[in-house]
């Protein structure tokens, strides 16, 4: 089975997501430093695998500090902020990090490092197992949507590369294809970083999954054609009333669905639920360097000097969205009443 990340013996190994579909290599952090490093250069990414690479970040950074029992809680605070900021927009890295931090916080100020830093570990390692769980759930509640042989596009990349394992969207095209719900995914290729090219294409083909690739440009004229009857996509932030943060582009696939009258659906697990934000007005909203938009492989392919705009995320509007997969169930709109009750079935 495709994982995203391993722990293992103190060393968090992860799957070094910029190489691919090139060539396979992996990445061993033995420290936070390189873990927030990969986070930043793209190295790990996909909402729910940032968040478990954070926590596990974070027990590298106990380990670190537990040497030096006065620094340990700044210092603890510290890497915590540190790896905060390594992207601002998916809420499973916030999510995780301060469902690790509660957990420090259970044990007093003259606590010994190496216990708090045990308790840590083993919280990590709970959040992984807990998002291969949820990605299996999820992928059964999301199958049934989709009537026999239908023929799907997605956008950017949700599948197990984008968690510890299985994935959310690619996870329901999965277990739909097995059932026979699904007889084709087009996926367009997601610039400027090409995750659907280089990363949903290359899961999708070793699966076996029969896809067709499409540049982004191409969506429309697709669903014009008839050749996909539904949309599927992950998120990496959902707000209390259903607006939807996921990969530029998400909104135009969105839009074009509606339009062409074929459902857009949502993949995504409770952790990505942002349920202290009303809308997606309040989503922060990542800006990364224009040279993903001006270099394409290393050439550039614009004018030196040109002014660029790169946003890495949009936010689709509730009002797009045909239902929400979750682990708990697939909600429906009016949103707001459905994810009100499910922050309070969780408790969240």
């Amino acid at each position: 089975m495709l994982r995203s990340l391993e722990w293992r013996a103190g060393c968090l190994t992860l799957l070094n997501q910029t190489a691919l579909p090139g060539s396979t290599e992996f990445i061993d952090c033995r420290d936070w430093r390189r873990v927030a490093e990969a986070i930043r250069r793209l190295e790990v990414r996909g909402a729910p695998a940032i968040g478990a690479a954070a926590a596990f970040g974070l027990v590298l950074g106990a380990r670190e500090l537990a040497a030096r029992p006065g620094d340990f809680w700044p210092g603890l605070l510290s890497v915590a902020e540190e790896l905060r900021g390594t992207r601002p927009t998916a809420v499973n890295l916030f999510w995780a990090i301060d469902r690790m931090l509660s957990v420090a916080s259970r044990y007093g100020s003259g606590a010994d490092p190496a216990a708090v830093t045990a308790a840590l570990e083993e919280e990590a390692v709970a959040i992984a197992h807990e998002d291969e769980a949820v990605n299996r759930s999820i992928s059964v509640n999301g199958a049934a949507l989709f009537p026999p042989q239908s023929a799907v596009l997605t956008h950017c990349n949700a599948g197990a590369l984008a968690t510890v394992a299985f994935g959310t969207a690619l996870g329901v095209i999965g277990e739909a294809w097995r059932q026979g719900r699904i007889s084709r995914v087009f996926a367009d290729e997601t610039r400027p970083l090409l995750q659907g090219a280089r990363l949903t294409a290359w899961e999708l083909k070793n699966e076996g999954i029969p896809v067709t690739l499409i540049t982004d440009n191409m969506a429309g004229w697709v669903m014009q054609r008839g050749l996909v009857q539904a949309a599927i996509v992950g998120a990496d932030r959902i707000t209390a009333n259903g607006d939807v943060a996921n990969k530029i582009g998400t909104y135009s696939v969105a839009v074009l669905a509606k339009e062409h009258g074929i459902p857009f659906y949502v993949a995504a697990p409770v952790s990505t639920f942002d349920f202290s934000l009303a809308s997606g007005a309040d989503i922060p909203i990542e800006e990364r360097s224009p040279a993903e938009v001006t270099s394409l492989g290393g050439v550039r392919t614009a004018p030196e000097g040109i002014d660029v705009f790169n946003p890495a995320f949009d936010v689709t509007p509730n009002r797009l969205v045909t239902a929400i997969i979750t682990e708990h169930g697939v909600l429906r709109a009016p949103y707001t009443e459905a994810i009100a009750a499910l922050r309070d079935k969780k408790g969240c």
